[in-house]
């Protein structure tokens, strides 16, 4: 290998390294504004409901086996009283009309909605807070 070409190659993984430790430290942060929240929530009595999943832009609902408190008004994203974050947006199918869908919680960001359209994306303190503030009234439309 040439010089240049190591050197190429140092510069990306650092780079690499750096965008990781980044993300590590934003998730991290994440993590504890949802452990807040969920902290408050319980605090101020919020009650909690099912999750639904929906199946992309249709109006099918899945059930999840969740139970939480949804943090977006389309109901797509929600926090779950284990503490973790869910996006519930699903592919549609029958199997999963019928049975139910298992979902992976998604690591939180500091910004919800990274890479969405327009319009959608809120720095995660705002969201939480928006949340706590509506308490019980916060309307889902499905």
């Amino acid at each position: 290998m040439t010089d240049w070409s190591e050197q190429r190659r140092d510069d990306v993984l650092a780079k690499a390294e750096l965008a990781a430790r980044a993300r590590a430290d934003d998730v991290a942060r994440a993590r504890g504004l949802v452990a807040g929240f969920v902290t408050q929530a319980r605090r101020r009595g919020l009650a909690v409901s099912p999750l639904l999943a929906r199946g992309g832009d249709s109006r099918d609902t899945y059930r999840t086996g969740l139970v939480g408190w949804y943090l977006r008004r389309d109901g797509s994203l929600a926090v779950a009283d284990d503490g973790e974050m869910y996006v519930l947006v699903v592919r549609r199918s029958l199997r999963s009309r019928l049975a139910g869908v298992q979902l992976t919680a998604e690591e939180p960001r500091l910004q919800a909605g990274i890479g969405a359209r327009d319009g959608e994306s809120i720095a995660l303190a705002s969201l939480l807070d928006l949340r706590l503030k509506a308490g019980d009234s916060w309307p889902v439309s499905r």
